[in-house]
């Protein structure tokens, strides 16, 4: 089936007949111009997922709206699940009419409705880690057309994005965003330890933040920088594993000459739970 087309709002009614192709039977409720939101798609998404009670939070441009008031232009709903429940909210979505896939097994299901989608998110697209009990313990509740939803919290959403670095995507900038109407919100001592080994990622981060924005340098707490920057100082004058590429963390394309032409080591392989199911 084809997936619809983009000049149109184009809604997965409930009551379609299921015995027809793959459940998708779709119902134009109004025309809108190229790019621009489903509201009715994704508030009926919402509704499903509210009521088929799953466990999930709202991620992406819509919590970065909700937790600095950015309105991002954005063309999907990301929804942010543990890995147990990522086949059920597909299930669910199946339903309800829409067109499903597990898009990658180690981190990505989709779920379609003519052109509209939604991302179910489980893990990084790394697979360095997957989506654990603090994203949902440290939620925040609100609303998104009217319904009741969790949105990711400010720390998890800023650790995933600082390991978004593709050659056609780079969220650095919503990271400034974060830092520069959010500093005094977070928690940084937990944003600290959610990076872990990690701890050089934000610290750049954190140094091209004070470029971008000079005047909120001080926002930075003093103590977290002079902590990960006295991490940093034994590494000044020597030199790490020779041989070993950090670089699949940021990307799935831009480094692979490294590992398959210069045969350097994947950092992935070092880390758990998905050693063995790496994207590629």
């Amino acid at each position: 089936m084809l997936r619809g087309d983009r000049h149109a709002i184009k809604l997965c009614t409930q009551d379609a007949d299921r015995a027809a192709v793959r459940g998708m039977h779709l119902a134009l409720v109004g025309a809108v111009g190229q790019g621009e939101l489903n509201h009715v798609f994704y508030q009926r998404t919402v509704q499903v997922l509210n009521g088929a009670g799953i466990p999930y939070l709202i991620g992406g441009g819509f919590a970065l709206g909700f937790h600095v008031g950015m309105d991002r232009k954005t063309k999907d709903l990301d929804v942010f699940v543990r890995p147990q429940h990522a086949q059920d909210v597909l299930d669910e979505l199946g339903k309800a009419g829409y067109e499903t896939e597990m898009t990658d097994p180690t981190w990505l299901g989709k779920a379609f409705c003519g052109s509209d989608f939604v991302d179910v998110i489980f893990a990084f697209g790394n697979g360095i880690t997957h989506i654990d009990d603090g994203w949902f313990e440290h939620a925040k509740k609100g609303e998104l057309w009217g319904e009741p939803v969790l949105y990711t919290p400010l720390e998890e959403s800023l650790w995933s994005k600082a390991f978004v670095m593709e050659r056609d995507r780079f969220d650095g900038a919503d990271i400034a965003h974060i830092i520069q109407h959010s500093a005094d919100r977070l928690d940084w001592d937990r944003l600290v330890a959610r990076f872990g080994e990690d701890w050089r990622v934000l610290l750049g981060h954190l140094i091209l933040v004070g470029f971008i924005y000079p005047g909120i340098r001080n926002r930075i707490p003093e103590r977290i920088m002079r902590e990960l920057l006295r991490r940093l100082e034994p590494e000044l004058d020597s030199a790490g594993e020779p041989g070993l590429c950090f670089g699949p963390f940021f990307s799935r394309t831009q480094y692979v000459h490294d590992l398959r032409d210069h045969g350097m080591a994947d950092a992935r392989e070092l880390r758990k739970p998905k050693a063995a199911l790496l994207p590629r």
